[in-house]
């Protein structure tokens, strides 16, 4: 019943509260008031696709005091249905208990339901029989989701992508001009256009990498910048395992050319081979050996070996061996050798030249024979061939016996020889071996027509090798002008 009576304090009318007939009148009238409803006007909810994945249910679903099971199944039934995400679906309600049949798409969906229906109000308990249907083979809702977050997260980093971009093309810009300073700061200052052009590209290398780690953390990509910087390392590593000799072999090269051990156009040996240079690469050095060929040595052989340059010092000293007889007087022997070394326009006066007691052999007192030469003007082969044989042409002029061990018995005492005369008389004599005449009209010579001169024979290779192909390309590291006429 209403109260009519105004409040006395306020004056104004009690609020009108209906008794509880009427508002079982009101349910039994309009049973869907009891559910939650949206408010009028208010925008629809957003649909939900099959590729979407249900979320948790944080809230309690909302229902009036006092429903009937049907109530419950019904809004239970709406709100899946709703999804879109459940197949063949039938919700049932018995006293408080739900009974979920049906398929869903995904293990999540099926909780998804259950913990909707558990969070209903009245709602006892939950029997969730729904079950799981993979998805299609040919579905391709989840590869068309991926593309569409990929354009969303593309068009997201657009910004940091150019930004990176205009760093990465400055700091290219930057490393090369930091290249080409640090080549005019460098031309001065040494000599080697290899350490010039490693030090100046190495400057603007550390520059470009900078920039480009730069790049990679504007653009977002911490890790891979991460693993440039690890990478570079390891790649390193593994690099100068798999090109050692790669990588010796320039090392060799920077510090040949820093050093300058020798030039273009010396004389050199390395190993067992002697050639003249003819050019420094970054892989090997090139030389024209005496027989006219072109061998190639590594830089890093070159560089670990014993180099003798016979060109850097042009006085060259030339010794052999010569043996005379045990009978003969050592002294008389040098007097005449020397004499020959004195005589000869080849052999140089300071340092003077030698004749000495070598050892004594099984048959003969060997002498060697020391003289030195102008290794730029002749050559060693063509005046050593010269000496020995005017020495030797000397010593059988003045009767000095040049035995052979291997032929040749000595007797001390001479060879006793009985001639018997014709009245039969024996008579005994000593024999010996006289000297040997002259032969041939060029024994006295200098130079015989067969040595050719005694000119050395390095222009004419030189000549050779400006002609010859060069068996490997590529920047010459000798400095030009450093080269020997």
């Amino acid at each position: 019943m209403l109260s009519s009576h105004t409040n006395a304090n306020n004056g104004m009318m009690p609020p009108v509260r209906p008794g509880p007939i009427a508002f079982a009148v009101l349910l039994a009238v309009c049973p869907r008031l009891a559910t939650a409803q949206a408010p009028v006007g208010a925008p629809p909810a957003p649909a939900i696709t099959s590729n979407d994945t249900l979320k948790g249910v944080s809230e309690k679903i909302q229902i009036a005091p006092h429903v009937a099971d049907r109530q419950i199944e019904q809004r239970l039934a709406e709100i899946l249905t709703a999804t879109g995400r459940f197949q063949s679906l039938r919700v049932t309600v018995r006293g408080g208990v739900v009974f979920l049949d049906g398929k869903a798409v995904g293990a999540d969906d099926k909780k998804w339901a259950g913990d909707l229906a558990r969070n209903t109000e009245a709602v006892t308990a939950v029997m969730n029989r729904i079950s799981i249907t993979p998805p299609s083979l040919w579905d391709f809702g989840p590869a068309l989701n991926g593309m569409r977050e990929l354009e969303r997260s593309a068009v997201g980093v657009i910004p940091f992508v150019i930004l990176a971009a205009i760093i990465l093309l400055v700091g290219a810009l930057a490393a090369k001009l930091t290249t080409k300073g640090a080549q005019r700061a460098l031309r001065d200052r040494t000599g080697s256009p290899l350490l010039r052009d490693v030090i100046a590209r190495g400057s603007g290398l550390v520059l470009f990498v900078a920039s480009l780690l730069l790049a990679l953390r504007v653009a977002g990509l911490t890790t891979i910048a991460l693993t440039v910087v690890g990478g570079t390392g390891v790649l390193g590593i593994i690099l100068g395992i798999a090109f050692r000799d790669i990588s010796e072999n320039l090392l060799a090269s920077v510090f040949l050319s820093v050093q300058h051990p020798f030039r273009n156009g010396d004389l050199i040996q390395i190993e067992d081979v002697t050639g003249y240079v003819q050019r420094l690469t970054v892989r090997a050095t090139l030389l024209m050996t005496l027989d006219g060929n072109h061998v190639q040595i590594p830089n890093a052989t070159v560089y670990k070996s014993i180099v003798r340059n016979f060109t850097s010092n042009p006085n060259r000293r030339e010794d052999f061996v010569i043996g005379i007889g045990y009978d003969e007087v050592v002294a008389d022997a040098q007097a005449i050798a020397l004499k020959v070394l004195a005589e000869h326009p080849a052999v140089l006066d300071n340092p003077e030249p030698w004749v000495l007691v070598d050892s004594l052999g099984a048959a003969t007192v060997n002498l060697r024979v020391y003289f030195w030469l102008n290794g730029k003007e002749h050559s060693w082969l063509k005046v050593r061939s010269s000496v020995i044989r005017l020495i030797k042409r000397s010593l059988q002029d003045a009767g000095v016996s040049l035995p052979d061990t291997a032929r040749e018995v000595v007797f001390p005492h001479g060879v006793p020889v009985t001639i018997e005369r014709a009245d039969g008389e024996k008579v005994s004599a000593k024999g010996k071996t006289a000297p040997s005449a002259a032969a041939g009209s060029d024994a006295e010579k200098v130079a015989t027509r067969a040595e050719a001169g005694l000119t050395t024979e390095a222009p004419e290779l030189k000549k050779q090798a400006i002609a010859a192909r060069r068996p490997e390309e590529g920047e010459d590291l000798l400095s030009p002008g450093n080269e020997h006429p």
